[in-house]
């Protein structure tokens, strides 16, 4: 094989872990944080503040809900804030007229994370279950 070919497939190899691997550490990470953010799922619900948690993940800077796992302290890829629908409709994430068609999308939020990923691509939500103890 000539070393042309070797650094080819070499760098074709190292082009596709980039676009995989954000998801592949996300789905890590969120196995990780899955107590964590099933408790505070569950806190803002018991204290009536949202029937609908919203978990953003992130890897830059975010001002939207409230910083609850930080990357950087947990040595982790991700960082999580907390959230809710009715933020996401004040701040015209989710428009006004769709929010009955998020409602009737959104998961059972003690049987899944509704979480919101945003990438340097783009943004989107992800219904992720929990993990069963």
């Amino acid at each position: 094989m000539d070393p042309e070919e070797l650094l080819n497939e070499k760098g074709s190899e190292q082009d596709k872990p980039k676009k995989d691997s954000p998801l592949v550490s996300l789905e890590r990470d969120l196995k990780f944080f899955n107590d964590s953010i099933k408790e505070v799922a569950t806190d803002i619900m018991v204290e009536g503040i949202s029937q609908h948690p919203i978990f953003v993940a992130h890897q830059h800077e975010l001002k939207i809900g409230e910083l609850i796992l930080d990357r950087n302290d947990l040595n982790t890829n991700w960082s999580i804030h907390a959230s809710t629908l009715d933020e996401f409709v004040e701040r015209g994430i989710i428009k006004p007229e769709l929010k009955e068609r998020f409602i009737n999308t959104y998961k059972n939020p003690n049987e899944f994370m509704s979480v919101f990923v945003v990438t340097p691509e783009g943004a989107n939500f992800v219904f992720y279950p929990y993990v069963k103890g």
